[in-house]
């Protein structure tokens, strides 16, 4: 019988892979009107003039929304400015964009949808190696009460504090 030699030895190797990103834009305005639910990466299908204008950050995703059709996801409303630098032949700036997930995690949220009150919206735009990305996530609608319960609650939060702050 042969015995192993160093070659044939298993040797673990603990490699942390730091992956830089660069957060471009974040919706804050969803956590204000909605209850965010669970949340996951897109890939966007993006022109050369939309990207440039994206690293740029001359994007505002305000009113954008994520419409399923025909087993596909689409940001729609989502607006990334024309590049100065490119052509007359630069892309819409709200065009609806082709967003690039797995068909389990498509078909999982088009089903969440259906259901009654669901929305997807989108979180955050950012770069990771190189590539724009953008977190998305399941949410429903808040109520008039709900929005002014926490505007209510972090406006008390701001005076405890200052007067936390005023006494030390």
């Amino acid at each position: 019988m042969a015995t192993p030699s160093d070659s044939d030895k298993e040797v673990e190797c603990d490699i942390i892979i730091v992956v830089p990103v660069k957060t471009i834009v974040t919706n804050r305005k969803v956590y204000h009107n909605y209850h965010v639910g669970e949340s996951l990466e897109a890939g966007i299908v993006l022109t050369g003039t939309e990207i440039k204008s994206i690293r740029a950050g001359r994007v505002n995703l305000g009113d954008a929304y994520i419409k399923p059709e025909k087993d596909e996801l689409w940001l729609q409303n989502a607006h990334i400015a024309r590049y100065e630098a490119g052509s007359y032949m630069s892309h819409d700036p709200v065009r609806p964009r082709k967003l690039l997930l797995h068909r389990k995690e498509i078909d999982s949220l088009a089903a969440k949808v259906q259901e009654k009150g669901l929305t997807l919206v989108p979180l955050k735009l950012y770069i990771k190696d190189g590539v724009a990305k953008l977190e998305i996530a399941t949410a429903r609608g808040k109520k008039l009460y709900d929005k002014r319960e926490a505007i209510t609650r972090r406006q008390l939060d701001r005076e405890m504090d200052r007067v936390i702050k005023k006494h030390r």
